[in-house]
């Protein structure tokens, strides 16, 4: 029997006791959640999460857990050792559809936010295109994450190869990839979403930024071979002197559950996450874009939401 299963057990007896005796025991729920590296999007997303949801209900307990990232956060997922888990979309994606690895039967339990994929540069730098990278060093983000996932798709619908037409940098932490741009050890780093930590950490740098996306006619390209990734806009203003929008694409994280996360828990958890919207996206702008909606146009299949997700759903009409 799981960790969670376990301890959920455990607060349902406490539950009863208290209600027979009269007590005034309040039962908790605890629950792992696997983030990524320090420095990156996830461990500054999930943290937030975790303590927007245990503010908003004092019988959920989350406790985030860094790890390697999306690449290693699915198998704990289904050993069990993690009971939710965020999740890059080109991982999740792979491990749905059975992508070079057996189908993963994990469940959704909410969309977190889109990632749109580019690279930064120094402000001063003479690269302006994706094109003129090729042959230079790039750090596509650490080893085990989703990013470079992301970027292998991106670079292949241009007919181009992460590990051979560029000197590829996988990092240790996701956190050292800004100097590494900032002392000119790597031209560019590659990373993804709004009000990411690595491009807001370039962009406020004495140096200042620049950030390279596809262009329309690479998004079309790209797009034709990898039809999964979707056109996105990273609005003007999202980085420090970051004055125009810029238009690119990429897929939709989740915060993924394992296969037997009980159908209250799920449920109790879609409440509390879609009660706490607004204090969520105070807290956090990237948490603004976790709504219930965003959920269901996300997930590649509504079938892969969880049954307690779904019910929910169903209460408050965002599903029939």
């Amino acid at each position: 029997m799981r960790f969670a299963t376990i301890l959920l057990a455990a607060a349902l007896l406490a539950s009863s006791a208290a209600a027979q005796t009269g007590g005034n025991a309040i039962p908790t729920t605890t629950l792992s959640l696997g983030t990524a590296t320090p420095g990156g999007g996830f461990p500054l997303y999930g943290n937030a999460f975790a303590e927007v949801m245990n503010a908003a209900d004092p019988q959920i307990s989350i406790i985030p857990r860094n790890t390697k990232g999306s690449n290693e956060n699915i198998p704990l997922l289904e050993k069990g050792e993690l009971d939710l888990a965020l999740v890059a979309g080109e991982p999740a994606y792979e491990a749905f559809a059975g992508i070079g690895r057996a189908k993963v039967a994990l469940k959704i339990l909410t969309a977190i936010y889109s990632n749109p994929g580019m690279f930064v540069v120094r402000a001063d730098s003479p690269y302006k295109t994706i094109r003129d990278l090729v042959g230079q060093p790039v750090a596509f983000g650490a080893k085990g994450s989703g990013l470079p996932i992301l970027a292998r798709y991106v670079l292949d619908g241009l007919g181009l190869k992460q590990d051979e037409d560029f000197k590829a940098v996988y990092l240790d932490r996701a956190g050292d990839g800004p100097a590494m741009v900032e002392d000119g050890r790597v031209a560019a780093l590659w990373g993804a979403g709004i009000g990411w930590p690595g491009f807001a950490a370039v962009a406020s740098s004495a140096s200042g930024a620049r950030f390279i996306a596809p262009s329309a006619e690479e998004i079309t390209r790209i797009r034709a071979r990898h039809a999964f990734l979707k056109p996105l806009t990273v609005p003007a203003n999202s980085y420090p002197r970051q004055t125009e929008p810029i238009a690119s694409l990429g897929s939709w994280s989740f915060v993924l559950t394992r296969e037997d996360l009980p159908d209250d828990v799920a449920y109790r958890l879609a409440k509390t996450l879609h009660g706490a919207e607004v204090t969520f996206c105070k807290k956090l702008a990237q948490a603004c874009e976790t709504t219930a909606a965003n959920t269901v146009a996300a997930a590649p299949k509504v079938e892969l939401i969880h049954p307690g997700v779904m019910k929910y759903f169903r209460e408050i009409g965002v599903v029939k």
